[in-house]
């Protein structure tokens, strides 16, 4: 008795600092599970039909955040991606350590989102976003980028600091930094110079705001911003004539009671084909991407614009909700301009049609239809199609 006595003090005397260090501390575990019934049937290449997660929903990860006193907090993020019916191995998603203050906003450190994706635009005004009916990414009207700055679905910026202000009378603002030799050390895309940052590379930025008001039962966001990708040094002792790529981005949100209409619209000058819009995200582009075209007839990559080339792309939907059950219609186009003797102008349109349903503040039903049409100079046929989904969603 008096050693399992002794075991009993020696145990709880080893586990006391453990406790401490965690007193203050909050950890919560956090994911979503998401598969689709989804067929994406594009000319050429038939009906490809899946029970995947490929529009990059489902995820799991661990929010950390401790209160230092004086309205300041240390916060900490990791999260990784899946795709249930896949069997594919995890994916980094958001991986960051960050310092927030209640009078001055939040400042992050690591791998982070991109302000076009989850502050202005982007997927918050996409109620199919991380869908294979998404208006967001390649697959839809919006850039994807390889290097993370796009509105992608699986747009995640490495080694950036990345500063979130507060609300003040409405107005907000987001900003992101890359340093200009972040990837340096990868030996695929750091070595030749490619992609945001590179080997002896300029630094890159976003910067985006907003200003939200609620008057009675009307409410409205508008936003804007502005992505800057520059050329390495390193791309251009290479020879690679390449410009700066500059996106600029406009929109707004606007509810009355049950009812939203939104609206966005880029423009993309000086695409930049080593990572930024001329180039798309696998997860964006719904599996192995090349150009417009795709290895497996699932990818939809047609809104890239051409390399080194200028474009726009906009997009227009409106939903309303009865109860429980959301009604969404949406649609809009891109636009890539030729380039005399290097590649002619690209055009995509869509509309998309479906509805969501809430079982509980947790799970979800979702389903509907998308039509693209594709008119590509660059192509012997353009690859129209047409995609039909029926997913589920749970949160916990």
């Amino acid at each position: 008795m008096k050693k399992k006595l002794i075991a009993l003090v020696v145990a709880g005397a080893l586990a006391a600092p453990v406790v401490a260090a965690a007193q203050g501390t909050h950890v919560t575990i956090f994911g979503r599970i998401q598969a689709e019934y989804a067929t994406v049937d594009t000319d050429g290449n038939g009906a490809q039909t899946g029970v995947l997660d490929d529009a990059a929903q489902s995820r799991w990860g661990l929010q950390v955040a401790e209160d230092l006193g004086m309205g300041l907090r240390a916060m900490g993020r990791v999260e990784f991606g899946f795709n249930p019916g896949a069997g594919t191995d995890q994916t980094a998603r958001e991986q960051w350590v960050g310092l927030g203050g209640n009078e001055w906003g939040e400042v992050k450190f690591g791998r982070v989102q991109s302000p076009f994706k989850d502050f202005a635009g982007g997927h918050t005004i996409d109620p199919f976003a991380y869908t294979s009916l998404h208006a967001n990414g390649s697959g839809g009207l919006m850039t994807a980028n390889l290097n993370g700055f796009g509105a992608g679905d699986n747009s995640f910026v490495n080694s950036a600091v990345r500063y979130d202000s507060p609300l003040v009378e409405g107005f907000s603002m987001s900003a992101l930094l890359m340093p200009g030799d972040a990837r340096k050390l990868d030996p695929v895309l750091g070595a030749d110079g490619r992609n945001s940052g590179g080997e002896d590379g300029e630094w890159d930025f976003q910067v985006a705001g907003k200003y939200s008001a609620q008057i009675d039962a009307l409410g409205f966001d508008i936003f804007g911003g502005y992505s800057r990708d520059n050329v390495s040094n390193r791309m251009k002792s290479l020879g690679n004539v390449i410009d700066d790529e500059e996106i600029w981005r406009g929109g707004a949100l606007i509810s009355f009671a049950d009812l939203r209409v939104r609206g966005q619209y880029e423009y993309v000058n000086n695409a930049n084909p080593l990572g930024g819009a001329a180039s798309c995200t696998q997860a964006a582009a719904f599996g192995s991407a090349i150009g417009s075209i795709t290895l497996d007839g699932r990818g939809q990559c047609n809104s890239a614009m051409n390399a080194n080339g200028d474009g726009y792309l906009w997009m227009a939907g409106v939903d309303y909700t009865i109860g429980n059950t959301m009604l969404v219609a949406q649609g809009g186009m891109t636009h890539a301009y030729k380039l005399a003797g290097v590649a002619g102008s690209k055009d995509v349109q869509n509309i998309t049609a479906g509805v969501i349903h809430s079982l509980s503040k947790r799970s979800s039903l979702f389903g509907g239809y998308q039509r693209v049409w594709v008119d590509d100079k660059n192509l012997v046929a353009d690859a129209d199609r047409n995609v039909y989904s029926v997913g589920m969603r749970h949160d916990f």
